[in-house]
Order: C-alpha cells, then sequence, then structure tokens
C-alpha cells in the first residue's frame, strides 16, 4: 500500500465521521502491516457530547457512538476496499474520550508486503505479552493465544483469542451484547491505564491504548499508540 492510497484512507474517514457525526476529527493516521490497517483519530468530540462527558455520560455518549458505527461499519469496509483491494475481514473500533481520540482496526484477507520483518521481534514484547495475560486473568481470563505486531515505531496490534468466561457467552446469547462491551471497555481499561510498566517495556511514551472485541469468534485487540522520543 502506498502513500496516496494511505491519504485517500484518511480523506475518507475524516469526511465520513464529519457527515455522520456533524463535526469531523482534527486527524487521522493510518497505518499498514501484515494483515492490519490501523486508523488512528485525533480530537474527534462533537460540542454536544462534550457537554454530555461534563455531565459523566460517558456510557450514554459510548452507547450513541456504537449505534453510529454499526450502520457505516459496512461503508467503511466497502471504501477499504475500493481504495486498497484489500478485503476487511474483522473491523474492531474503541473510543479514549478522555482524550478526544479514537481508533477503527481491520483486519483483512490480503497480507501487506510492508515492515513483515518487525513480526518476529521487537523491545519489550515478551515482556508486554506477559503483562497482558496477566491483566486479562484479572479482567476475565487468560487467552488461549496471544499474538504481537509492530506497525511502525508508534503502533503496536496485540491480538487475544480464547478469553471469555461462560458467564460473558451466556450474556451474549441473551443479548446482553453492548451491556457486556460497554462493562468490559471499563474494566479493562482500568488495569491498562493505571499500569506504570508499558513505557518502561517499550522505551516509548503511552498517548493511547485501545481495546474491542468480536464476541462472536471469541477474540480482542489491543492498539497501543506511542511516541517513541520519550
Amino acid at each position: 500500500m502506498n502513500n496516496s492510497q494511505s491519504a485517500e484512507i484518511s480523506n475518507y474517514v475524516g469526511k465520513l465521521l464529519r457527515d455522520n457525526f456533524g463535526k469531523g476529527p482534527e486527524g487521522v493516521y493510518v497505518s499498514i502491516g501484515f494483515t492490519f490497517i490501523t486508523i488512528y483519530i485525533r480530537n474527534f468530540i462533537t460540542p454536544i457530547e462534550r457537554v454530555l462527558l461534563e455531565q459523566k455520560n460517558l456510557a450514554y455518549v459510548e452507547e450513541t457512538r456504537d449505534l453510529v458505527m454499526t450502520t457505516i461499519i459496512p461503508e467503511i469496509k466497502a471504501n477499504i476496499y475500493r481504495i486498497t483491494g484489500m478485503e476487511v475481514m474483522e473491523f474492531y473500533y474503541d473510543w479514549a474520550m478522555h482524550n478526544k481520540s479514537a481508533t477503527f482496526v481491520c483486519i483483512c484477507s490480503d497480507q501487506t508486503q510492508s515492515n513483515q520483518a518487525l513480526q518476529s521481534t521487537f523491545h519489550g514484547k515478551e515482556k508486554m505479552v506477559d503483562e497482558i495475560i496477566h491483566i486479562s486473568s484479572m479482567a476475565q481470563k487468560a487467552p488461549e493465544e496471544i499474538s504481537a505486531y509492530m506497525l511502525n515505531n508508534r503502533t503496536y496490534v496485540f491480538i487475544r483469542n480464547g478469553i471469555l468466561v461462560n458467564i460473558e457467552k451466556e450474556l451474549i446469547r441473551d443479548g446482553f451484547k453492548e451491556n457486556l462491551k460497554l462493562a468490559k471497555r471499563r474494566l479493562e481499561k482500568r488495569y491498562l491505564h493505571n499500569n506504570g510498566h508499558w513505557e518502561e517495556y517499550l522505551n516509548s511514551k503511552i498517548i493511547d491504548i485501545f481495546v474491542d472485541w468480536d464476541f462472536e469468534i471469541d477474540k480482542s485487540i489491543m492498539l497501543f499508540i506511542t511516541n517513541p522520543t520519550k
């Protein structure tokens, strides 16, 4: 994927958010590597959302955004395929309201050719994986499988498979998927953000941490955005 395709995705996503939320983000940054396309969104919050957050209505803001996302995800997938020829098989997203930021993570059917050598190792990889397993154990259970990728020196993706416990699977079957996602966001982010080890392990300043789940396939992504000039 070349820079013009990344720029086209960035421009498209910025316009899409502006059209659907009434206000576009300040910046949209696209990273590509392996089977991933990550879209990092900065300074994205509407005036109404700002008021709601000041009134401690975080769950309402997230639930409303989630409803909008269900309608635009198919369009995002279609346009990524139009721009890149890569079919998006899995789509994840998350909000960091305290930073007014967000992310979309696409797992595609085709593997890009960029940065493939980074898959084998990066600074702090083993310690990051061990810490994520520990946090997963506290929040639900240790993942059956975990993999880690460095897309570039600012973007790290961790994939967890097999983390749902039986009670969560029952809640999903009973139609409480959205409630479960909101609760798991709060719980896992409490562990993720109150952890002083990430910057030490990656030797970088942590800018944002995101997490999302695909309950149907019992899979989760974590995305770390860093500033390497710590």
